[in-house]
């Protein structure tokens, strides 16, 4: 006989109030009332007789139903023959499935699921007899319920309910696992995944899977596969990226439930941005122009450039730049300095340090600096003015930036004779600019004074394209004409003045009208057939080469 397992005491009683003759009297009730049995173990009761009636004459817990008795009483109080047996359980069986149940016995035995029979070997034998049958379990909490009778001789009875695991028969998959959380370390950057056990008794573990956020999908391949109700996973990335995990339960035939709801992590972030390359510098007597290229880390938040003469350190601590250029304007003339570069991103970690480059300002000729200078943006390019002082010049440098305290770039030189410039590649918003005048040994005055030009549009040779023309409406009695003009072919992101407009024949008069909307109406004066044509004027007033044409017939 397997042990009894009981949460009180079988021999536990408890006194109740029960009526007699219309009095009050105290009577025991059943130890088998105490008696709770923690499923998946069967509570069991023994009958002194077949027919299962009465009170138990014992109670207690089973944990399987395996027991040979011979030719005993299989407990005290009961005979040896004509005795019963009745084993109950309720258990949750998660997403249920095909199952085999096996039931052998000397002399009989009856099984029911839910109160269905399912087995009945229900009679007086001489040998142990046996019955298997295959049964499909639906989902959630059910009941099994055992009966055995022992009428005269040997005594014996066993049953086992098992799933069948076999892929070509379990189509069922298991219940997606509850109580799903994740739990995040700053400290270590690990993340750790708690979840309830599933309840199916053909489960064989549970697959964690991570995706980056963003991805539509987790992979094909989980990132852990575990029995346990937990992983930690310490392969995260320091990177500040956000990930997400589902947690998904497979059983022995192979079938996978639906995974768990995403659950979220964002990373603490311990990883430098990439090292700074292609840093340069430019000497003027400006300053010290140095360039560098973008750092590729998406979260670069600034940079930090470093410059001392050689041989020595940066005794102010660096230079805080958010671009990717920056004029150093209180190195000495004459003296070489060196610089370095470090990307820092949001989260404060610092790149390491970039290649040095060393950058010597120029000491400024004697030859006095052009003064007046002004700029002005045309159509193709930004013309620049200014007065040369007297002096022995040889020619003008004209130098350009686009950030107030970034590098400045070489864009053009002129004659000694020159009063101006024209800057053909001047960027679209504002750029500023100097001009120096240069001595019969190349060397450059000090800067002239700065002048700062805001475009609408980049300096460009070529005007505006021919416009795109729509016929919202060929008039009417009750409605004007319309028609829509967009940009032309490769002019959709131009900044466009507007677009004039001639219209004849029974459009109207003729005449020019301009639009800055891209749109003009008005009402024909009689039927026939109508002519627009149109020319895009670019922000700098310059008219497109081609025009585009619209022709219709108007109908009043």
């Amino acid at each position: 006989m397997n042990p009894a397992r009981r949460t009180t005491a079988a021999a536990a009683t408890a006194v109740v109030l029960a009526t007699a003759g219309g009095l009050l009297t105290a009577v025991t009730a059943p130890a088998s009332a105490a008696t709770t049995c923690t499923s998946p173990v069967f509570k069991r009761q023994f009958f002194a007789n077949t027919s299962f009636s009465g009170t138990p004459k014992k109670t207690d817990c089973d944990s399987a139903i395996d027991q040979n008795w011979g030719t005993g009483a299989p407990a005290s109080g009961l005979p040896t023959n004509n005795f019963g047996v009745r084993w109950t359980l309720t258990r949750d069986f998660g997403s249920g499935g095909p199952f085999t149940f096996t039931a052998s016995a000397q002399d009989g035995i009856r099984v029911y699921l839910d109160g269905e029979l399912k087995i009945n070997l229900w009679k007086n034998v001489s040998t142990t007899v046996s019955k298997t049958v295959n049964v499909t379990i639906p989902k959630d909490k059910h009941s099994l319920h055992v009966d055995f009778v022992n009428i005269t001789g040997r005594a014996n009875v066993k049953f086992s309910y098992t799933p069948r695991t076999s892929a070509a028969v379990d189509k069922v998959k298991p219940l997606t696992p509850v109580g799903a959380a994740v739990a995040y370390d700053p400290a270590t950057g690990k993340a750790k995944l708690t979840w309830s056990k599933n309840k199916e008794m053909d489960l064989a573990g549970y697959r964690v899977y991570r995706r980056l956020k963003g991805d539509t999908s987790y992979p094909a391949t989980p990132l852990a596969t575990t029995t346990s109700t937990s992983y930690t996973d310490g392969t995260l990335p320091v990177t500040g990226a956000a990930y997400s995990y589902s947690v998904r339960a497979y059983d022995k035939a192979g079938n996978v439930s639906t995974g768990t709801a995403d659950l979220a992590v964002t990373t603490v972030d311990r990883t430098a941005p990439e090292r700074v390359t292609g840093v340069s510098a430019l000497e003027t007597t400006a300053g010290n122009a140095l360039m560098w290229q973008a750092s590729s880390s998406k979260d670069v938040d600034h940079y930090e450039v470093w410059g001392a003469p050689v041989g020595q350190d940066d005794p102010d601590g660096p230079q805080h730049v958010f671009g990717t250029s920056w004029t150093d304007v209180v190195a000495p003339e004459g003296v070489s300095y060196t610089y370095t570069v470090q990307a820092v991103d949001t989260t404060g970690n610092i790149a390491p340090v970039s290649a040095p480059v060393t950058v010597t300002r120029p000491v400024a000729s004697t030859v006095p600096a052009p003064t007046a200078l002004q700029g002005t943006p045309a159509d193709a390019h930004t013309r620049l003015t200014w007065t040369p002082a007297e002096g022995e010049a040889t020619g003008f440098r004209a130098y350009r930036r686009t950030d107030p305290n970034g590098a400045w770039t070489l864009v053009g030189n002129t004659g000694a004779s020159a009063t101006s410039y024209d800057d053909t590649s001047a960027p679209k918003g504002k750029a500023y600019y100097y001009v120096v005048a240069v001595d019969g040994a190349g060397a450059e005055s000090v800067p002239s004074g700065q002048a700062t030009v805001d475009r609408l549009t980049p300096a460009t040779a070529t005007g505006p394209a021919a416009p795109q023309l729509t016929l919202v409406s060929a008039g009417g009695t009750r409605f004007p004409i319309q028609v829509t003009a967009k940009p032309g072919a490769g002019d959709e992101g131009r900044l466009l003045k507007g677009y004039s407009w001639e219209v004849s024949g029974a459009c109207g008069d003729s005449g020019t009208h301009l639009s800055t909307t891209g749109t003009i109406e008005w009402t024909p004066p009689y039927n026939g057939p109508c002519m627009a044509t149109v020319f895009a004027v670019d922000a700098y007033g310059r008219t497109s080469e081609q025009n585009s044409s619209l022709e219709f017939m108007v109908d009043r």
